[in-house]
């Protein structure tokens, strides 16, 4: 499926994670907790880290190497990483680096690595996300595949009782009925990695009702009639829903909304980047949620860490990636 445009690397905005909880009371992250936990049962996954130069992106990769999760392999200027170990006071003597003389060529290095199968995760260390994935979306020594390249947030929000999927609010800007497969089916899989066997999949507008003048509502009734016909798979659909009766059962029920989807959803699909954005921005900044973000439909999972997340939201991210590396060897085992 052609990548288009509007899904170029310089339209990546992931929200920043800045921590303006810190005089809050601390909270539990169970949701991350139980995914992190879940990581121990697997071999951890040798993973590419892309250029980790300064502190916060070195430490990302050194704690979940600590915590079993990730194998890293550090690319990019090998006294510089060293340097910075060194300042940080993180021992990374057991792990490869593999020298590279700045930040592009640390990308490309990177991505080498997954293409040779030497590894089985991307990372982005601290280089601009633009650069690593305009190495990732070379054609000829990228990691393209047929499906569209789309970002989900995996949401430890404290007042829902799951994970919550939020796609995509990243990088597709607006995203045609098309794309909208695609990132559906990323969002599936990802949720069935994490143990959700069939997911349910709420597809958002401002409307449950179908409106002519409110295209994101018919491509809502098109998309599940495509997912009854087999043209998506892995979860349950429904759509158009508003917000509300997607995430809260009380507000289906008074709006008179019977659907496996409404108050349940796992998976919130939003119309397009901006709506996305914002959906994501309000939870971590007025609900006090955590956002551990990943790219998915390239070769393998690439872990989005930003310099203000949380230690345990830089491990979700890791471990959220990693149990997809670990789905895709169980569905794809390597031939001998």
């Amino acid at each position: 499926m052609k990548q288009s445009d509007d899904a170029s690397p310089a339209s990546v905005n992931t929200p920043v994670n800045v921590n303006i909880h810190a005089s809050l009371p601390a909270r539990r992250h169970d949701k991350y907790e139980r995914l992190i936990a879940l990581t121990r049962e697997n071999p951890a996954i040798p993973t590419a880290v892309a250029h980790p130069c300064d502190d916060a992106s070195l430490r990302a990769a050194v704690e979940a190497a600590e915590a079993g999760i990730i194998v890293p392999i550090l690319t990019g200027p090998a006294v510089k990483i060293r340097a910075t170990a060194e300042k940080a006071g993180l021992n990374i003597a057991r792990y490869e680096i593999v020298d590279a003389p700045h930040s592009h060529g640390a990308a490309e290095e990177a991505v080498f690595l997954v293409r040779t199968g030497r590894a089985e995760l991307l990372m982005k260390g601290s280089l601009h996300t633009d650069e690593l994935m305009s190495e990732v979306m070379k054609r000829d020594t990228g990691l393209r595949t047929g499906r569209r390249v789309s970002h989900a947030f995996i949401m430890d929000v404290p007042t829902y009782p799951k994970p919550l999927v939020i796609t995509d609010a990243a990088i597709n800007i607006q995203p045609t009925l098309e794309d909208k497969v695609d990132i559906i089916q990323n969002a599936i899989d990802l949720a069935r990695a994490l143990g959700i066997e069939n997911p349910k999949v709420a597809i958002l507008s401002a409307v449950e009702t179908v409106n002519p003048k409110i295209p994101s509502t018919i491509e809502a009734a098109a998309l599940c009639k495509m997912a009854e016909r087999g043209q998506i798979t892995g979860g349950v659909l429904d759509g158009p829903l508003a917000l509300d009766n997607a995430i809260s059962e009380e507000a289906a029920r008074i709006k008179g909304i019977d659907s496996p989807v409404a108050g349940h959803a796992d998976i919130l699909v939003v119309p397009n980047l901006e709506a996305g954005n914002m959906l994501a921005k309000n939870l971590t900044f007025l609900a006090n949620a955590d956002a551990a973000g990943i790219v998915l439909g390239a070769r393998v999972p690439i872990i989005l860490t930003s310099r203000a997340d949380s230690v345990m939201t830089r491990m979700a991210s890791c471990a959220v990636a990693a149990l997809y590396a670990h789905r895709s060897r169980l569905e794809n085992p390597i031939k001998g």
